[in-house]
């Protein structure tokens, strides 16, 4: 089904794109779900220690650090709508053994981290996959309202899903709101099996694992615009979870704000997400692709440094404003370079190219909330807020380092695809594959 041009609800209209809309948004809300139901059985279920707790979410990005750079390569090869409902049927698999253990009185933190574990390699090939998916869904002119459409219900979801957490617990027990969490992927499931649409058959490689691995890799290292965008990425992820490890710790602590409202803050600030994906086409159309994602990332960055003068009164409505617009403008930039990498690297290479970029910008995250508490322990949480969030505004240099400062947009044709005639590369029968 195609849509009409110009019309009101633009993609809405697609059938497949909403399934595949509808099915993302639930798995993006089962994601943001987990963050909190699972932690919250840890600790009341199997009294958790802080220790043990922490490793739940390190489990969860691990598997970024693992496997992000040979799945993408496998993304490559595969169906990408069989790769996304397998990851939600692993999914759903994953979270049910919770509950159905418990019941049996064989629930051990062992398990919670294995969980946590297949549900983060689960979400690895998903998030892949749907971003390689979505170019041969839609039509290329369609990719900004796509990604505007798709980033915007991830950040309702991130903004709901902790609370809807909290909320499940309280209703139906922790362990109830894993059932519930559980069914968001069964939904994710049911929407991308219902897709019409025939995706293109990759065509079948005979090149070794670790060729087409350099081949993502040495893509993103040698195109200036993704060099330059993922390593902005690396160090402003490094920054942001440094500032976001401390933000309750930092309300509660040093301004006196009770948990409750402490919440409500931060829930407000990630407004920004819904704010940022639903102007940035607009912000795209009226200043350029190229310095819409220069506005929205480096430009608005700065405005950041106001959120450590955060006080009592006015000065947490200060804070709220300045949340606002950094998230907004991180999201605004994200969905228009989403939209141009998608029309820019081959379908062929799709996979690695994602995965190459994050295996960098999210393996950035574990370090970013370690050096945060660092700081915070030798010159206070306000001094380690300056420190973080000045890194924050000074990450957009590396934007203004590479081309984009001299587009008004970013191009519009694709990089050469993947070399057809590198001879395969053979090994003796002994040999284990690469």
């Amino acid at each position: 089904m195609t849509r009409t041009p110009g019309s009101r609800f633009g993609l809405l209209q697609h059938r497949d794109f909403r399934l595949l809309w509808i099915g993302e948004s639930a798995s993006s809300l089962g994601s943001a779900v987990t963050t909190v139901a699972l932690p919250l059985v840890a600790i009341t279920v199997l009294e958790a220690s802080a220790f043990e707790v922490s490793l739940l979410s390190a489990a969860a990005w691990l598997p970024w650090l693992l496997i992000g750079l040979p799945a993408g390569a496998w993304i490559d090869r595969l169906p990408r709508r069989r790769v996304m409902l397998a990851a939600d049927w692993v999914s759903l698999a994953a979270f049910v053994s919770v509950p159905l253990a418990a019941v049996a009185g064989r629930l051990t933190v062992g398990q919670l981290l294995a969980v946590a574990l297949v549900a983060g390699i689960a979400k690895v090939f998903f998030a892949t996959a749907y971003r390689a998916y979505l170019p041969s869904l839609v039509a290329g002119h369609d990719l900004l309202e796509a990604n505007a459409k798709l980033q915007g219900s991830e950040q309702v979801a991130n903004l709901m899903g902790p609370g809807l957490a909290g909320l499940l617990a309280q209703l139906l027990s922790a362990l109830g709101g894993l059932v519930v969490d559980a069914v968001t992927f069964a939904v994710s499931a049911l929407c991308l099996s219902r897709i019409r649409h025939a995706e293109p058959v990759p065509e079948r490689s005979r090149r070794r694992l670790l060729p087409e691995i350099r081949e993502g890799v040495r893509t993103v290292a040698h195109d200036p615009l993704l060099r330059g965008n993922t390593l902005y990425g690396c160090v402003a992820n490094l920054a942001l979870t440094g500032y976001q490890s401390l933000l309750v710790v930092f309300l509660i602590g040093e301004i006196g704000v009770s948990p409750g409202v402490t919440g409500v803050l931060i829930a407000a600030t990630s407004l920004g997400g819904v704010v940022g994906a639903a102007v940035a086409r607009r912000m795209a159309t009226r200043f350029g692709s190229a310095r819409a994602v220069l506005l929205g990332k480096a430009g608005l960055a700065p405005v950041g440094l106001l959120i450590p003068l955060a006080d009592q009164g006015v000065g947490l409505v200060v804070f709220v404003m300045a949340g606002v617009v950094i998230v907004a403008g991180i999201v605004a930039g994200n969905v228009v370079f989403s939209g141009f990498v998608q029309a820019y690297v081959p379908d062929a290479l799709m996979g690695r190219v994602s995965t190459s970029v994050q295996v960098v910008t999210f393996g950035a995250i574990p370090l970013g909330a370690v050096l945060a508490g660092a700081l915070a322990e030798a010159f206070g949480v306000r001094a380690a807020l300056w420190a973080m969030l000045a890194v924050f505004a000074l990450s957009g240099l590396i934007l203004l380092a590479s081309p984009l400062r001299r587009l008004r947009d970013l191009p519009t044709g694709r990089l050469p695809g993947p070399a057809t005639t590198e001879p395969d590369v053979r090994v003796s029968s002994s040999s284990s594959p690469c």
